[in-house]
């Protein structure tokens, strides 16, 4: 349950104090020996905690995902292969995975408020930005796409400016030589999140190129993420539309 649901059950008497007081005495992490859950994340900083799928072992990824839905009825994992989403998907058949994010989820119903511009230089950028896109969305952000407007056609940018200026906040996922977010920053009043990507030619260096392309630009308003962090992208550009949000209301 979370602090609000237990208030609220006190506060009708369907539960007592004392049996409120032993919910908020539990330990703020679960012990697991090969994991420390941080079970009072969301309580802290309104995200709960979401798992880096990559690298871990299979026992070890079936345990936490299934300590994490059986905490919160769902949960979110992200960089899982094929092979991990069939093992969890044996034992939670309402298992959701989508191959080209690499994200694997069960999600409550919820409203989606705001509004989040995600968009990308070219095609091949999509995979990272969908990974910024499903984050915001599972923490309960409005996404706008916008893929494919990258500056070798800059016209079709131009043609979804109304729709980028509109949004709380922009993330600008490019490879290449990463100019897309200084574009972008020229023409909005809103925060900027650059995502460089390891989509390029050799003197790419891996996302290297649009990493410093991104940090160095004359543009204001624009904050860089790691190379490939979509997740990183969509918590950030989460914060900022849930902050527009309040201001709005």
């Amino acid at each position: 349950m979370e602090t609000h649901e237990i208030l609220e059950k006190v506060k009708s008497g369907e539960i007592s104090v004392e049996e409120a007081e032993r919910f908020f005495k539990r330990q703020p992490f679960e012990e697991m020996e090969y994991a420390k859950l941080d079970m009072h994340r969301k309580i802290r900083s309104g995200f709960s905690e979401v798992i880096f799928c990559s690298g871990k072992a299979d026992e070890h990824l079936l345990n936490i995902f299934a300590r994490l839905y059986e905490r919160d009825g769902e949960v979110f994992g992200t960089r899982a292969s094929k092979e991990q989403y069939a093992l969890i998907r044996e034992k939670f058949p309402q298992t959701v995975y989508d191959p080209v994010s690499r994200i694997i989820k069960i999600e409550k119903p919820k409203e989606k408020v705001g509004c989040i511009a995600v968009c990308t230089a070219g095609t091949a950028d999509i995979p990272v930005a969908e990974e910024a896109a499903q984050t915001a969305e599972y923490f309960g952000s409005y996404v706008e796409r916008i893929y494919d407007v990258g500056v070798a056609g800059i016209h079709r940018l131009l043609a979804k400016v109304d729709e980028i200026q509109s949004a709380n906040c922009i993330v600008a996922v490019a490879g290449m030589e990463g100019a897309l977010a200084s574009v972008i920053g020229g023409l909005v009043d809103k925060p900027v999140i650059a995502v460089p990507t390891s989509v390029g030619y050799g003197a790419n260096m891996h996302g290297l190129s649009a990493l410093l392309t991104m940090i160095n630009s004359c543009s204001n308003g624009i904050a860089v993420v790691n190379i490939d962090n979509g997740y990183g992208a969509g918590y950030i550009a989460t914060q900022i539309n849930r902050m527009g949000v309040r201001n709005h209301e």
